[in-house]
C-alpha cells in the first residue's frame, strides 16, 4: 500500500511537481554516466598495462626458454617498439600475444599500422630495417589501436640479444625467460597510479552530486511528508515513501546514464594518451562493475533522502510550520583542519601509494564538503548583518535559513575549484621547442669500436645518398645530417644506421626526450579530462539545483510578489545568494587544492597552472550565472500565480 500511495504521490504532485522529479533524474544520470567514465578510467589503463607486459619480461630462476630484449625506434617522429626474440632449446615456447606462432629466425611480425606504413614509404625509409615479414600481429600484442610494433626473430647467439646494457631508448638488457607473460612495465604503473588520483578527483564531486540529488525540491517533498505524519502517518510509512520515491526515480536516472555512456564510450575511446586512442572495449568497465554502479546510484540517493527525514518523522509540525533548523556546529570546521594537517604527513616520505594519496584527497574533498555549509551559514549571517538594501538583505536571510540548499547550488563549482588548484599547480610547463640547427643522429657504441663504427656509418650514409658529418665523441658516434634535411632523409639516415651496432637504435635528441615528452603531454590531457568532467558535474549541479530552490521556495516567492516585491529585486537576491557564498568557497576551496598539491612540486608554479586556475575561475562563475539565467524563466512563472497550490 505505501508504495501505491508513493506512487499516486508522485503522480499527482502537478506539472510542477513533476518537473523537479525530472530534475532528480537528469541529475543522477549526468552523475551516473559520468561516474561510470571514471571509473572506466582506471580499467582502461589496467587493460593497456596487461596487454603490454608481454614486452617487460620478467628474468626466469630456471628452464629459460627464450632470450627477450626490447628496444625503441623512429619513423616519421612515431614511436616504433622493437621486440628481439629467440627460442632456447628444442621446444619451441608459447608465442607472445597476438602470434599464432613463435617467431623464426630471420622473421618480423609487424602491427597492422607499422605494416601499412612499411608498404606505404619506400623501403630505404623503413622496411629495410627489418628482415622478412611473415605475418601480421593482433590486436591482442598492441597497447592501443594504430600502436607501431615489430616483433623481430633471432637466433640464441644473435649479436641483437649480446648487447651490453644501456638506456631503453638505446635498447634494454636481452633477458631470458621462461615465458612471455612478463609485467607491468615501470610507465604502466605510473599512468595506473595517476589514474587513480584522477578517478577520485572525479568520483568524489560525482558522489557527492548524487547525493544532492536526492534532497532536489526537498522542501515541497518535506512539507507533503509533514502533512502525512500530522494526518496519521507511522515513521516507518514515511521512510518507505521517501526511499520508494528517490530510489525509483535514481533507477531510472541510473539506467538513463548507463545507456547514454554506452552510446558516448567510441567517442571517449578517441581521447589519446600514451601515444594512441583507446580499443572501444577498454573503455567499458566490467559487467559486474556497470551492475554495482548501477545499484549503488539508487541506494545513494535513498540513503540521502532518508538522512534528510529526521525533522520530518521527530518535529513534522515544525516543518510544516517552516521553522528555522537549528544551526550547524563548528566541529565541521576542526573536522577539516584535522584532515588538512595530516595530509601533508601522510603524503610525503618515500613508498606513498597511490592508495594513499587517493585516500587522502577524498578526505580533503569530503572535508570542503562538510564544512560548506557551515561557511555559507556564516556567511548568510554576516551579509544580512551589513545589509543596506533589500536584495542583500534577502539573500543573507536566505543563507542563514538554508545553509544547505544554497551550498547545493554552489558546491559543483567550488568543488571543481578543489580540482583546478591540485591540477593547475602541477601542470607542466610549456615544452621546449627543440634542439636548434640540423638533426643529429646519435649511435651508441661499445667501448673501443667508435673509430670503426664512425668509419662504417660515414660509407653506410654515403651509399644511402644521405648528406652528414661523422664524429667520434667518446663512446657516441653522431651523424649530423645537413640544415636542409627533412624528415625522409632523417628516416633513411635512420635506416642506412640500422644495426649497425647490433640491438641499438639510432636516435636523436628529440627521440631521447619522446618518452618524458608523451608523459607530460598526457598529464596536460589528462588535467583537460579532469576538468571537464568536474565543469560537466559544476554547470549540472548549477543549473539543476538554481530550478530545483526556485521550485522549493516557489510560495515563498509567490508572497513576496504579493507584498509588492519587484521581480528584479527577488531575482538579484537569488543571484547574490548563489555569487557571494560561491566567492567565498570557490576561493577557499582553490586554495585546498593548492595545498594538496604542494607535497609533490618541488618548484613554483607554471604559467600553464595559472593560466588554467584562472580559466577555471571564469568559467566557474560563467556556468553559475549562466545557470541562474536559465532559471529566471521558472522564477517568473511560478510568481505569475503565487495563489497557495497544495502538492
Amino acid at each position: 500500500m505505501n508504495l501505491a500511495l508513493t506512487w499516486r504521490l508522485l503522480k499527482g504532485g502537478g506539472r510542477r511537481g513533476m518537473l523537479g522529479t525530472w530534475l532528480t533524474f537528469g541529475a543522477v544520470a549526468v552523475s551516473t554516466a559520468l561516474l561510470l567514465f571514471a571509473v572506466a578510467a582506471n580499467f582502461a589503463f589496467e587493460a593497456r598495462a596487461d596487454r603490454g607486459a608481454w614486452r617487460n619480461p620478467v628474468p626466469a630462476s630456471s628452464g629459460a626458454a627464450a632470450v627477450e630484449k626490447s628496444r625503441y625506434d623512429f619513423v616519421r617522429d612515431q614511436v616504433i617498439t622493437v621486440v628481439d626474440l629467440a627460442a632456447l632449446g628444442e621446444e619451441t615456447p608459447a608465442p607472445p600475444p597476438g602470434l599464432p606462432r613463435f617467431p623464426r629466425p630471420g622473421e618480423a611480425w609487424l602491427s597492422p599500422a607499422l605494416a601499412e606504413l612499411a608498404r606505404e614509404l619506400p623501403a630505404d625509409q623503413l622496411a629495410a630495417r627489418y628482415p622478412r615479414q611473415a605475418g601480421v600481429l593482433g590486436d591482442e600484442a598492441l597497447v592501443y589501436p594504430g600502436e607501431l610494433v615489430a616483433v623481430v626473430g633471432h637466433a640464441p647467439d644473435a649479436p641483437e640479444l649480446q648487447a651490453p646494457p644501456g638506456d631503453p631508448i638505446v635498447g634494454r638488457t636481452p633477458v631470458k625467460v621462461a615465458d612471455l607473460e612478463g609485467q607491468a612495465s615501470d610507465d604502466a604503473e605510473v599512468y595506473g597510479a595517476l589514474a587513480v588520483i584522477a578517478g577520485v578527483l572525479m568520483v568524489v564531486p560525482l558522489l557527492v552530486f548524487g547525493g544532492a540529488a536526492a534532497r532536489l525540491t526537498v522542501a515541497r517533498r518535506d512539507q507533503r511528508l509533514a502533512a502525512l505524519r500530522l494526518v496519521g502517518a507511522t515513521p516507518g510509512q514515511v521512510v518507505t515513501m521517501t526511499v520508494a520515491e528517490a530510489m525509483l526515480v535514481a533507477l531510472a536516472g541510473a539506467l538513463a546514464g548507463t545507456v547514454a555512456y554506452t552510446l558516448a564510450a567510441p567517442l571517449l575511446a578517441g581521447i589519446e594518451m600514451q601515444g594512441g586512442p583507446w580499443f572501444t572495449s577498454d573503455v567499458f568497465p566490467h559487467p559486474l562493475v556497470m551492475l554495482a554502479v548501477l545499484a549503488g546510484v539508487p541506494l545513494v540517493v535513498g540513503l540521502s533522502a532518508v538522512a534528510g527525514l529526521r525533522r520530518v518523522v521527530v518535529s513534522p509540525l515544525g516543518v510544516a510550520k517552516r521553522e528555522t533548523p537549528p544551526g550547524m556546529r563548528f566541529v565541521r570546521v576542526l573536522v577539516l583542519l584535522a584532515v588538512l594537517a595530516a595530509y601533508p604527513v601522510v603524503t610525503r616520505g618515500e613508498g606513498v601509494g597511490a592508495g594513499i594519496i587517493a585516500a587522502a584527497l577524498a578526505l580533503a574533498f569530503l572535508g570542503v564538503n562538510l564544512v560548506g555549509p557551515w561557511v555559507v551559514g556564516l556567511i548568510g549571517r554576516i551579509t544580512a548583518r551589513l545589509a543596506r538594501g533589500p536584495v542583500r538583505l534577502l539573500a543573507g536571510r536566505r543563507l542563514v535559513d538554508d545553509p544547505r540548499s544554497a551550498w547545493r547550488t554552489v558546491s559543483g563549482v567550488a568543488l571543481t575549484g578543489f580540482v583546478a588548484g591540485f591540477v593547475g599547480l602541477l601542470s607542466p610547463a610549456a615544452f621546449d621547442e627543440g634542439p636548434a640547427g640540423p638533426p643529429e643522429l646519435r649511435v651508441v657504441t661499445p667501448a673501443g669500436q667508435v673509430e670503426q663504427v664512425a668509419g662504417q656509418a660515414r660509407e653506410r650514409l654515403r651509399e644511402a645518398g644521405v648528406t652528414a658529418t661523422v664524429e667520434a665523441d667518446k663512446s657516441v658516434v653522431v651523424a649530423a645530417l645537413g640544415s636542409s634535411a627533412d624528415v625522409a632523409t632523417v628516416d633513411r639516415a635512420r635506416t642506412a644506421l640500422a644495426g649497425i651496432v647490433p640491438g641499438h637504435t639510432p636516435t636523436t635528441q628529440d627521440d631521447d626526450l619522446r618518452l618524458s615528452d608523451q608523459l607530460f603531454a598526457d598529464i596536460r590531457v589528462g588535467t583537460v579530462v579532469v576538468l571537464a568532467v568536474s565543469f560537466l558535474v559544476a554547470v549540472a549541479s548549477s543549473g539543476i539545483t538554481a530550478m530545483s530552490s526556485v521550485l522549493d521556495r516557489r510560495q515563498t516567492y509567490g508572497l513576496l510578489r504579493l507584498a509588492g516585491t519587484p521581480l528584479a529585486v527577488l531575482d538579484r537576491a537569488r543571484r547574490a545568494e548563489t555569487l557571494i557564498p560561491l566567492t567565498v568557497m570557490g576561493g577557499g576551496a582553490i586554495l585546498v587544492g593548492v595545498f594538496c598539491a604542494l607535497p609533490f612540486i618541488s618548484v613554483g608554479m607554471s604559467s600553464a597552472g595559472a593560466i588554467t586556475l584562472g580559466v577555471c575561475v571564469v568559467a566557474g562563475f560563467a556556468g553559475v550565472i549562466g545557470a541562474g539565467a536559465l532559471s529566471r524563466p521558472l522564477l517568473r512563472a511560478v510568481t505569475a500565480d503565487p495563489a497557495p497550490r497544495p502538492d
